[in-house]
């Protein structure tokens, strides 16, 4: 029994640590939080259950890492990248349909360690909203007051991360006794009130429809024709609906008791988006990028290259827009229309097929409503970018769909072979993580590099290949362009475009285009510039520094 105990805690710690882990730095602040989150998914293979996933599941994930192979940009990386966050969404899938197999107490583990992570962040969530998260440093930041993030750094991905929580919470309530409920009622209330602090749209959604669904299975489950079919007892459904009025109570109390300069979800509803960055926007460029190149679509990656080169009729969004905030739209744009068909039509034609309306099994009933809560974020943002939603994703799936209860006996080596890959993927983390850390050396001052890389750094890092990009474009926004290097200035920055159409590289490609001779060229990126951000652009004319770009 002990051993039993450690190893489901030991699971629900690899669960909960992505979402918990504090360090970003380097030119991507996600990427050592994405290696984070591979390494527990690696560790949950090798220490917890493993078990073969239903075929259409399998194929479907293949089918996706493939075409995003075959439909990538330029660069190779990019692709390649992707196809291994599928390689482990599908790693966790094994996970999670080798839970589906075990006993409650190991399966309980996915609960235990999203409550962990959410009773974490709420807490450290309500600290940043009052400004209390100063003495903390480094696990965790300190934005400006009446923001709350948690160690996410985006207020979407904390509300979605509590309203999993909360899903868990429901769930342990449902299957537990009164010791345990009588814990969950505080642990509920916490994580309402730090739902309210992320003052997110996507997260009021999130909360009003876990309490409107929760409620009703409540009253589904004390139905005289139910009762004894389901293994789970949920609280009351006007406890469960009371989830609103608490929700909105806090998000009254929280900014009263911040001070007048601390806006609230009431605030945001009201005033909404600008026009220049507002989802209406964005989605009607995407929208104009799609119908450009509806059957390949631009190539992986290459979102942000396609939205600056392109002039549009009406209204422009006014950021650089390296991902749609719509998954479907995202796939579209990038792979083609096709894809986005196959890829969301296929997944869309399994749920109908698992019936989850029809559901009873308490466990499989909380893997539905986490992947709704990453569903429904995912049509507004992308958080599948997230190495800690793409474990979840990945348990969930494999919740959902594991393979029949007698496998065939090819797959009873699906144990085994996943182990051999998570441990091909714990080194591919750790080279990876190698190579970031020696690469992030450029963008640190002299003082701050490791000694190794402190003179001639940029020579040293010319060898990286998962991260060429990022040296070249360090080597771009360093080095003055002159007659010497003008040619070799505008190669690179062209194929920065690509990398981050930013106005750094723009400038740079125009003064290495004059100085070749090439006017028209300039001329051309200069109305480009002048489209996509105009703010610079006239700061650039009047010879003045460039805006800081948003965090």
């Amino acid at each position: 029994m002990p051993q039993q105990l450690a190893r489901a805690w030991t699971c629900a710690l690899l669960i909960a640590l992505p979402f918990l882990f504090p360090w970003a730095a380097g030119p991507s602040v996600n990427t050592w939080q994405l290696l984070a989150a591979w390494s527990c998914s690696a560790l949950l293979v090798i220490v917890g259950p493993a078990a073969a996933l239903a075929p259409r599941l399998a194929a479907w994930l293949a089918f996706g890492a493939a075409w995003v192979l075959l439909g990538r940009g330029p660069g190779t990386v990019p692709g390649l990248s992707a196809a291994a966050a599928v390689g482990v969404v599908g790693l966790a899938a094994c996970v999670g349909a080798g839970l589906a197999r075990s006993p409650k107490w190991l399966a309980g583990a996915f609960g235990w360690g999203l409550l962990i992570a959410g009773l974490v962040s709420a807490i450290l969530g309500l600290l940043q909203y009052y400004g209390m998260a100063d003495a903390l440093a480094p696990w965790t930041t300190a934005p400006k007051l009446g923001e709350a993030y948690g160690n996410l750094r985006q207020r979407n991905q904390f509300a979605t991360l509590i309203g999993m929580a909360l899903i868990a919470a429901l769930w342990l309530y449902a299957t537990h006794g009164r010791g345990v409920r009588t814990a969950l009622w505080p642990a509920g209330i916490l994580l309402i009130a730090a739902a309210a602090a992320s003052t997110s749209r996507t997260g009021l959604i999130q909360v009003v429809s876990i309490s409107i669904i929760s409620a009703f299975l409540a009253w589904r489950e004390r139905q005289p024709l139910r009762a004894g079919k389901s293994d789970f007892r949920l609280p009351s459904p006007w406890l469960l609906l009371a989830i609103i009025a608490v929700y909105f109570f806090f998000a009254w109390l929280l900014p009263t008791l911040a001070g007048p300069e601390v806006e609230g979800i009431f605030g945001r509803l009201r005033e909404g988006e600008s026009d220049a960055h507002g989802r209406a926007v964005l989605w009607h460029n995407v929208l104009a990028l799609i119908a450009r190149h509806p059957w390949r679509g631009w190539g992986w990656g290459e979102l942000s290259y396609a939205h600056y080169a392109t002039f549009y009729s009406g209204p422009r969004f006014m950021l650089i827009l390296d991902n749609a905030h719509n998954l479907p739209l995202h796939l579209a744009v990038e792979l083609g229309v096709p894809a986005a068909v196959l890829i969301c039509g296929n997944f869309g034609w399994m749920m109908f097929a698992a019936r989850p309306w029809r559901e009873t099994d308490s466990t499989r009933l909380m893997a539905w409503g986490m992947l709704a809560a990453i569903l429904l974020h995912s049509l507004l943002e992308y958080p599948l970018w997230y190495g800690p939603f793409q474990l979840v994703f990945g348990l969930c799936l494999g919740l959902l769909w594991p393979a029949a209860e007698k496998p065939r006996p090819a797959w009873r080596a699906i144990p085994v072979l996943s182990r051999g890959a998570a441990v091909l993927l714990l080194a591919v983390v750790g080279y990876t993580g190698w190579d970031y850390n020696r690469i992030s050396q450029i963008y640190l001052a002299r003082d701050e590099r490791l000694p190794a890389y402190r003179d001639d750094t940029l020579a040293k890092l010319q060898g990286s290949w998962l991260f060429a990009r990022q040296v070249q474009f360090a080597e771009l926004t360093l080095t003055p362009v002159d007659k010497a290097n003008a040619a070799r200035m505008h190669a690179l920055a062209l194929q920065m475009l690509h990398f981050s159409p930013e106005p750094r590289v723009i400038i740079k490609l125009i003064e290495s285009a004059t100085l070749l001779g090439r006017d028209d060229e300039a001329f051309a990126q200069a109305a480009r510039f002048k489209d996509a951000f105009p703010n610079d652009y006239v700061r650039w004319l009047a010879g003045k520094p460039l805006e800081e770009p948003p965090d």
